[in-house]
């Protein structure tokens, strides 16, 4: 059968847009990451290699955002994941109470980051803040903080705000991967008398894999573009230690209206989720083919 011509155009939609909102976005960073284009003229200069040599070797802010937002992603991606998984082994079979709880723990995703932000900065206050109200009530006064005007807590405090930000959406990617394992499968296991542990290792985990692996890569790129949450909440602050790579290449951009070195340090931004990504899938698929 042979195919008409015509039906390529029905490809042009599609292409159109992401030639507009990716690819020539993408294109434009790189081309202009080559020069000291501040944004606002119509003339710059090349300067070849020079923004990202100082982004690498010269820029310690730039090298103090990748850390943190390493710290970030490391933390969220951990303890997302866990808390994601162990809660859907608990709401796993569809009762009326776990439907609702499934609901109730999807409704966080579904507010804006901004609302978000601002919820979680009121619990977080170091004198009306709901935390250290209740850490006083507990007698735990020691464990009192300025959460979020510590530089050594404030980035995993941002992280606890993501975590419960969105661990019930990745909470629906396990569930919908737990309820598509065969039953027949634990019934054979528990016949040859396995152990929980050892049906979850043997069985659950190996089956779940693909469902694990799009969460992580997901959690992981959502890590790296919490700009919203993070510029709402600290702005950055305070000295530069909940400065992620997102919030950086915005205040060089427009803060500082260099364009051209903000459009290098989003090259490198993409090099490095690619990177880890890649990594995360590698490592995720070599564990599921050792089972």
């Amino acid at each position: 059968m042979k195919i008409p011509k015509t039906i390529y155009l029905f490809f042009l939609p599609g292409l159109l847009l992401y030639s507009i909102f990716f690819l020539y976005p993408t294109v434009s960073a790189l081309f202009y990451s080559f020069t000291d284009w501040d944004g606002l003229s119509d003339t710059f200069q090349f300067v070849g290699t020079g923004n990202y040599e100082r982004a690498l070797t010269g820029d310690s802010i730039f090298r103090k955002t990748v850390g943190n937002n390493l710290k970030f992603m490391l933390m969220v991606v951990v303890f997302q994941t866990l808390a994601a998984l162990v809660f859907a082994l608990i709401v796993l079979k569809n009762t009326k109470t776990n439907l609702f709880l499934r609901a109730l723990y999807f409704f966080p995703t579904i507010l804006s980051s901004v609302s978000v932000a601002f919820i979680w900065s009121f619990i977080y206050d170091p004198s009306l803040g709901i935390l250290n109200q209740i850490l006083g009530l507990l007698g735990l006064d020691f464990l009192q903080q300025n959460w979020l005007g510590n530089s050594d807590i404030a980035i995993y405090s941002l992280a606890i705000t993501q975590i419960w930000f969105h661990a019930g959406q990745m909470l629906i990617i396990f569930v919908a991967g737990l309820q598509a394992i065969p039953e027949d499968l634990y019934e054979v296991a528990k016949i040859e008398g396995a152990s929980r542990w050892q049906t979850f290792r043997k069985v659950t985990w190996p089956l779940l894999a693909p469902s694990a692996t799009i969460v992580i890569a997901y959690t992981t790129i959502q890590s790296f573009k919490a700009f919203d949450l993070v510029f709402a909440m600290t702005g950055g602050g305070p000295n530069n230690s909940t400065e992620i790579i997102a919030t950086y290449i915005f205040d060089v951009a427009f803060r500082s209206y260099n364009f051209g070195y903000a459009s290098s340090i989003s090259v490198l931004f993409m090099i490095i989720i690619a990177v880890i990504t890649f990594l995360q899938f590698k490592a995720l698929r070599s564990d599921r083919i050792s089972y």
